[in-house]
């Protein structure tokens, strides 16, 4: 519509502000909102329409919501903790220069759990982002604000990052789409650390084709990135119209042995029940594989990512940038450490770097990171394996919808197990997605369908994605409500 001039870029950013500005006190998405910088956007991508020439890309003049750990130059950026609180970075991360040069409007930087620790974003330092399906519940996490803004009508498309779900888990919970690709293949110049060897940044968005538009735009190789990979951009907008076209006739795509069971909500495996069924309707052949050492993922996930963040977060030393609570000259420059890092971290990013610092630690090393990197190694060797017998794999994306606010906010071992089904992906490298399939019949809450592939294999996994989004269509009515929901507590 923007393209053929049936609306202007600015009509559109105008409304996407005016519903953040409706709705989003009662969604809290947002942490920060850049309302004049996003009409000069759109105005320029109005211009050059008018001027008759090309648009940058498919997505020229459309709003976008970026997670708040992705900097943007004298944009705030906080990564969801107050030992950032106003900080304005003098650089854009290329993620954020690639958006701009496709004409994508940034409507403004969203929630997260801080330093995009958690399942909930309910350890964001701003408060918690709250599900539009239902305001008493999380919108998932790390990437709950990104994921809300999509399900609250905030904004078409977002940005996340995927550590160890924070991409695939909020999507599920709230009914989107989210892709994270395979490690390196969308640069992390930057982007705010946490774990070095597992971050990933995505693209999201309320459907397969819009996720797909998204992944063209912010992949491909960047030599500032020393983990970005030197290969082309994968055409994932012609593997969605393939699956729309073709859908999955002739395909074997694998359902994990233990990716289901124990753990799993009764209406998240209904719902993937009845996602098995229709795929095998569509013409997939459906095989069962084993992939024994997925049971020590968390475990070892919970070793590698605190180990790594440990070391990241060793940069925020009060004395370069950010938060800064004495002064050093009326005390030391430990003490000046000290202090700010106790007052500007929060609880879970303390425990996690006093979990990774020990864990590193003189005569500890071989015992923990050592041996779970042994581990992570194991599991990849499940993942090539299982991709000699099938195309792509599926299983739930999360073990459960989403629960109350509060809930397990004082229960970590409760709040990692959320992600029970997302780590595998993300210790192996591999591409993986969340699809919605559907509502789960127990909580009336929407349930995500979890697809992966190997390394490099985004095609696979979003021709499958396409086909089962037509499949399902195809049964139910649209996941997503044409009209935005009212967002009341009481529905």
């Amino acid at each position: 519509m923007i393209a053929g001039g049936e609306v202007s870029s600015r009509e559109v950013a105008q409304a996407h502000l005016d519903r953040i500005a409706a709705v989003d006190g009662d969604v809290h998405a947002f942490l920060h909102v850049s309302a004049e910088r996003a009409l000069q956007q759109a105005d320029a991508v109005d211009k050059e329409i008018a001027a008759g020439g090309p648009p940058a890309s498919p997505l020229a003049g459309v709003p976008l919501a970026l997670k708040d750990i992705v900097v943007q130059q004298g944009v705030p950026t906080t990564a969801g903790s107050k030992i950032l609180e106003g900080w304005l970075p003098p650089y854009d991360a290329t993620v954020t220069t690639r958006l701009l040069d496709a004409g994508v409007i940034i409507l403004g930087k969203t929630n997260l759990d801080e330093f995009a620790m958690g399942s909930s974003t309910e350890n964001s330092a701003y408060g918690p982002s709250r599900n539009p399906w239902d305001l008493t519940r999380i919108p998932g996490g790390s990437g709950g604000g990104s994921a809300a803004a999509l399900a609250a009508f905030e904004a078409p498309l977002a940005i996340g990052t995927d550590t160890g779900g924070s991409i695939r888990q909020p999507a599920a919970v709230t009914g989107t789409v989210g892709t994270k690709p395979t490690y390196g293949g969308v640069s992390r110049y930057g982007v705010i650390a946490l774990a070095s060897s597992l971050d990933q940044v995505g693209p999201c968005a309320r459907t397969v084709l819009d996720t797909a538009l998204l992944h063209e735009v912010i992949a491909g190789y960047d030599p500032r990135d020393s983990t970005s990979i030197p290969s082309p951009v994968p055409s994932v907008v012609d593997a969605v119209r393939r699956g729309q076209a073709d859908g999955v006739a002739g395909m074997r795509i694998g359902v994990v042995k233990q990716l289901r069971g124990e753990g799993y909500q009764a209406g998240v495996l209904e719902s993937f029940d009845a996602a098995v069924a229709t795929l095998t309707a569509a013409g997939a052949e459906i095989v069962e594989v084993d992939c024994p050492h997925f049971e020590y993922g968390l475990a070892a996930y919970y070793l590698i990512l605190p180990s790594e963040c440990s070391s990241n977060l060793a940069r925020f030393d009060a004395m370069r940038y950010g938060l800064r609570v004495e002064d050093a000259s009326t005390v030391s420059a430990e003490e000046v450490m000290s202090r700010t890092r106790g007052q500007g971290f929060g609880p879970e990013v303390k425990r996690r770097i006093i979990l990774g610092t020990y864990a590193l630690s003189a005569g500890y090393y071989d015992a923990y990171y050592g041996s779970a990197q042994k581990v992570r190694t194991l599991i990849r060797r499940d993942f090539e394996n299982a991709f000699t017998t099938a195309d792509v794999l599926i299983s739930p994306a999360s073990p459960v919808t989403a629960f109350p606010l509060g809930e397990k906010v004082n229960d970590p071992m409760a709040m990692y197990l959320n992600d029970l089904a997302t780590i595998p992906g993300s210790l192996a490298g591999i591409p993986a997605m969340s699809v919605p399939s559907g509502i789960a019949t127990d909580t009336g809450l929407p349930v995500g369908l979890q697809i992966m592939g190997p390394a490099l294999g985004e095609e696979r996994i979003y021709r499958v994605a396409a086909a089962f989004e037509n499949a399902y269509l195809a049964q139910h009515s649209a996941l997503v409500p044409d009209r935005a929901p009212e967002l009341e507590v009481a529905r």
